[in-house]
């Protein structure tokens, strides 16, 4: 199953049903009149029957009615009971004409609409009911003007494909999906506004639930939507009032019905039996509540993660295998799903996941193949300049042969054929002038075309933010009540466009990002009033696109971050001294935050305390190569600022040429770039820096990082990219800037392991190949290099050495190799720097030991007993635990062939036995796992 109907209303879905089935209906009846066979009529009567059914699901008694009469003369005709002539069959086509017209009229009006037409129904089912039972009517109209009706009117909420590959249980998903969406964040509204207008969709969404689950069989899922129905129907009435307690049990019963959406098909019916006894707790609870009994308010149960709070923002899948084919997608101006509309579908286009990334890549190569235009159209402004020289030579040289002694016959002609050639090169050059004027004007039109076609094509990747955030109001909801606190959830910018993938990745982070907010900034109610606050704090969402980039920022108005406290937890923790602490500035503080294990609370709650929230969000983030930042304010709140690309495929970067090679820096993340004289360079500590905003940033050559032989620099200002992280600001000074470009993003060879300050890779559109700087390495780099460093490097210290778990821990080395000399040899080059060094005899010992004891590198031969190198690589990168482990492979076969047998098994380095006679090999481990304690 390949489509997703997320975005659709069960109207939406009635018309794309009705469409087909009418259609079928129209051709049909007409045909009837030659050929009244039982096999003629039955895909008549199965279409009636299928309208009927749809429209009883979307509450449409006209329809129903209609279609039921229809089908009653059908089955009449199929039995030979009655025989359908030329007035029957214009009854029927009546009938036709009439769930056409239904099938038109937009949702608002569909109420008013069936009340005014309520004669012609009663009229046309008698007519049908007069049929049936054997009263032929008058021909509408005289046989030499057949009644055809007008083809059914296309149906704009109808997207290309059909839904014939679409079970009934599929169906049932999709609109679970949608009405179950409605009724969490409806029921978690109703305590700030239970009016009569805010519970009447939440009983619409009940009660189509519950006729769609009836559809299919789900008697668990009938009885549970339909108590919670007769629960929103009191309320409506204000036969009972919803406390908070009420809205506990409703919201069990959406998770109930969700549960139910998410089971496969061959296991409902022993799901149900399983859950028989849950499903009666719930409608009791429920039936009580109808009769006026209110439930304790207890506190919520560990809220479930939007995910499951929510329905999913997918259509579900059948089979396991068409997962990978998750449909895509709504456009980002999509209404969320609790105001539905058919003119909201009428932007809707579905398309397969994997059709829409190719798509996806074909329109980044196409506006990258476009601008290869631009070359070639340089190419000939040059020859326009050479040819504009070739004119003036001309004239010169005419003037000298003008003013020169000769025959007058010579200088006549010698005149002739220069004027001769100096008309040819005008015209050449009129010529190449209308040619060039074609040229660019075909360039421009291509690149604005590419260009439209990107935005479309991103446009369409997109998904509104509120499809993400639906369970984040459950969330907080349940969150705070369990820690007896108040709060609120504001959404601003719910229709920004988020790409499907990141949308899809900010679930998680999120999620951690509101629990902590609750459980570390928002107080008690007690402690707010204290403070002169609201009792009920806000954790704020806000989304929104910003110089090419998504702006995530989450903040509450808590209490705040305490540094001082803050700073006392790095020292209790060990991960630092209390000396160094007292040094560091309140960000280098703030980056402990985000260490793998480290919590500032005293106790591990359901909630938080085992430091996992933080490090999640940095995962995600570093993952699609965006930045985090945090900022608070004691006593005022805390904001959390994500900044992402708006899609994965296509950045857009900064490019600069450092030694004569092209690079790319991705403008997300660069601060500014500037210019610096050599007069305005500053020598603090013997090391070269720049102001900028009153402050000293130090300044190195990007050929000096890359280890690549710097040009010579001309004089003048020096070009300058300045970049950060949460700690460090440096700039980097490189030869050049050429310009902005959307690269089309691809990933280095795997084969090449991981390079230094690198990412990924780009192709300019001469065909030159550029490289894409990793920002965050390239500072580490710089840190590392630069000997004279700020208190920064303090932080950066602590940082690293917490963030391994350990305070200046021995790495440990694995070396596997068969031979003795060469197994001692290599410990004691490893041992003298430092490394802690165990050794294996062959692949199964180092195979063993690998898998039992702890280790940051193994180094092993190629051919060995019981099992070589090559096997050995293998199974450690294919082993979860074990596949971060770098592995160097070191032989004495320096054959290509070897080289790349051992990087295609996933070895990191590949290096000959010859390395150990320089420093080649130590140089290798270092790269690889730094220094022996770190």
């Amino acid at each position: 199953m390949s489509d997703d109907l997320s975005g659709f209303s069960l109207m939406d879905l009635f018309r794309m049903e009705a469409e087909e089935r009418l259609a079928v209906l129209s051709q049909g009846l007409v045909g009837l009149e030659s050929d009244a066979s039982s096999a003629a009529i039955e895909p008549l009567m199965r279409a009636a029957h299928s309208i009927k059914g749809a429209a009883r699901v979307v509450g449409l008694d006209a329809a129903v009615r209609v279609a039921h009469a229809m089908e009653d003369v059908l089955v009449a005709a199929q039995k030979g009971k009655i025989a359908l002539a030329p007035g029957s069959i214009d009854a029927l086509l009546r009938g036709v004409d009439f769930l056409t017209a239904v099938a038109d009229v937009k949702e608002a009006d569909l109420e008013a609409w069936q009340a005014e037409k309520a004669a012609e129904v009663d009229d046309l089912a008698a007519t049908l009911a007069e049929v049936e039972s054997g009263q032929v009517p008058a021909a509408a109209v005289p046989p030499s003007e057949p009644a055809a009706p007008p083809p059914p009117a296309p149906l704009p909420s109808k997207p290309e494909a059909d839904l014939s590959g679409f079970s009934l249980m599929d169906l049932f998903r999709m609109e679970a999906e949608e009405r179950l969406a409605v009724l969490s964040q409806g029921l978690v509204g109703l305590e700030s506004d239970a009016s009569s207008a805010a519970i009447e969709p939440l009983m619409r969404a009940a009660h189509s639930i519950k006729g769609a689950a009836r559809v299919v069989g789900l008697d668990a899922a009938v009885r549970v939507a339909h108590a919670m129905e007769d629960v929103l129907v009191a309320a409506q009435k204000g036969k009972i009032a919803l406390a908070p307690g009420s809205i506990d049990a409703l919201l069990r019963g959406v998770d109930f019905l969700t549960a139910v959406a998410d089971v496969k098909e061959p296991d409902l019916e022993a799901w149900q039996a399983e859950k028989a006894a849950e499903v009666e707790a719930i409608a009791e609870a429920l039936t009580g509540i109808e009769a006026g009994r209110t439930p304790d308010a207890a506190p919520s149960p560990p809220a479930p993660p939007p995910a499951a709070a929510a329905a999913p923002a997918e259509a579900p899948q059948v089979k396991a295998e068409e997962k990978k084919a998750a449909p895509a997608t709504e456009p980002p101006k999509a209404p969320p799903a609790s105001s539905p509309s058919g003119e909201a579908a009428d932007r809707v286009v579905r398309v397969t996941a994997e059709s829409l990334s190719r798509l996806m890549g074909l329109a980044g190569e196409s506006l990258v193949q476009t601008r290869r235009f631009r070359p070639f159209l340089d190419d000939l402004l040059a020859l326009k300049r050479r040819q504009t020289s070739l004119l003036d030579m001309l004239q010169n040289l005419e003037g000298r042969i003008a003013a020169g002694a000769g025959s007058d016959g010579d200088r006549a002609v010698e005149l002739a054929m220069l004027t001769q050639a100096r008309d040819q090169a005008a015209r050449c050059q009129e010529g190449l002038t209308t040619s060039l004027d074609a040229i660019e004007e075909f360039a421009r039109s291509g690149e604005d075309i590419s260009g439209r076609l990107h935005h479309e094509v991103l446009a369409s990747r997109m998904r509104p933010l509120a499809d993400g955030v639906r369970g984040f109001p459950r969330l907080v909801r349940d969150v705070s009540r369990q820690m007896n606190k108040q709060a609120r959830f504001e959404v601003v910018g719910e229709t920004t466009g988020v790409d499907r993938d990141i949308l899809d990745g900010l679930d998680a982070p999120l999620n951690h990002l509101i629990r902590n907010a609750l459980d570390h900034g928002i107080e008690t109610p007690e402690e707010r009033v204290a403070a002169g606050k609201d009792p009920s704090g806000t954790i704020r969402l806000e989304a929104r696109h910003m110089a090419g980039m998504l702006q995530i920022v989450l903040e509450d108005d808590g209490r705040g971050i305490d540094v001082e406290r803050l700073r006392s937890k790095v020292v209790e923790k060990n991960l630092t001294t209390a000396a160094m602490a007292a040094r560091m500035s309140e960000p280098e503080l703030l980056d402990f935050l985000f260490l793998p294990g480290f919590s500032t609370k005293d106790h591990v709650t359901e909630i938080s305390g085992r430091g996992v929230g933080l490090d999640v969000v940095q995962t995600m983030v570093q993952a699609v190569r965006g930045t985090f930042r945090v900022s608070s304010k004691l006593g005022r709140g805390t904001r959390f600022t994500l900044q992402l690309p708006l899609t994965m495929s296509i950045i857009r970067a900064l490019l600069v040429e450092i030694a004569g090679e092209p690079f790319a820096f991705p403008l997300n993340r660069i601060d500014r770039i500037t210019t610096v004289a050599d007069d305005e360079i500053l020598e603090l500590e013997g090391k070269p820096h720049m102001r900028i905003d009153d402050q000293p940033v130090g300044l190195v050559e990007a050929s000096r990082i890359f280890e690549l032989e710097g040009a010579a620099r001309a004089g003048g200002r020096m070009p300058v990219v300045v970049a950060s992280d949460r700690s460090h600001r440096f700039g980097v000074v490189v030869d050049k800037f050429l310009g902005e470009r959307d690269l089309r993003v691809a990933p280095l060879d795997a084969r090449l392991g991981r390079v230094p300050n690198l990412n990924s890779s780009s192709v300019l559109e001469d065909g030159w190949p550029v490289l894409i700087i990793d920002v965050e390495d390239l500072i580490r780099s710089i840190d590392n290099l630069l000997s004279g460093r700020r208190i920064g490097r303090l932080a950066s210290e602590a940082f690293a050495a917490a963030a391994a778990g350990v305070e200046r821990r021995v790495k440990r080395v694995l070396v596997v190799d068969d031979s003795i000399t060469v197994r001692e040899l290599e410990r004691q080059l490893l041992e003298n720097q430092g490394y802690q060094v165990d050794v294996a005899v062959d692949g199964v010992d180092g195979w063993n030991s690998v898998r039992t004891g702890r280790y940051d590198l193994v180094v092993s031969d190629v051919d060995m007993p019981r099992m070589d190198g090559i096997e050995l690589v293998s199974l450690i990168k294919k082993d979860v635990r074990l596949r971060t482990i770098p592995v160097v492979v070191v032989s004495y076969k320096d054959r290509e062939e070897d080289r790349i047998r051992g990087l295609d098994a996933g070895a990191n380095f590949y290096l000959t036995k010859s390395s150990f006679h320089d420093q080649t090999f130590l140089s290798t481990v270092v790269d690889l796992i730094g220094e022996a304690r770190g």
